[in-house]
C-alpha cells in the first residue's frame, strides 16, 4: 500500500498578484521561501526601472536565477574535484609515512 500524501492549496503572491498553487504539505515551507526568493527577484528588476512588463521581468529574473543555479553547480563541481585532489596528495602521504615506519621497524 502507497502512502498519498494531502495536496493543500497554497497562496503566493508575486509583484502584487496572488496565485493558489496545490501542492503536498512537506513541500508548502518550500514553495513559499521560492515564491518570496522570485518576488524579490523580480521586484529588484522592475525597481531597476530597465525591464518593463509582468512577463518581461519574469523572463529576466528566470534567466538570473538559472545563471545563478548553473554557476553554482559549476563551483561544486569545481570544489569537488579540487577536495578530490587534496584527498589523494593526503592519502599519498599517509602511505608514504607508514612506508617509512615500516622501513623503520625493521
Amino acid at each position: 500500500m502507497s502512502v498519498q500524501t494531502a495536496v493543500v492549496p497554497v497562496t503566493i503572491r508575486i509583484l502584487d498578484k496572488e496565485y493558489q498553487i496545490a501542492c503536498s504539505e512537506e513541500e508548502r515551507h518550500s514553495l513559499l521561501d521560492s515564491a518570496r526568493y522570485l518576488n524579490e527577484r523580480m521586484k529588484e528588476i522592475r525597481n531597476s526601472g530597465k525591464v518593463i512588463g509582468s512577463e518581461r521581468i519574469a523572463v529576466m529574473a528566470a534567466l538570473n536565477i538559472t545563471h545563478d543555479l548553473l554557476q553554482s553547480r559549476l563551483q561544486a563541481a569545481s570544489n569537488v574535484a579540487v577536495d578530490g585532489s587534496r584527498l589523494k596528495n593526503l592519502q599519498e602521504k599517509v602511505e608514504t609515512a607508514l612506508t617509512r615506519c615500516k622501513q623503520l621497524e625493521l
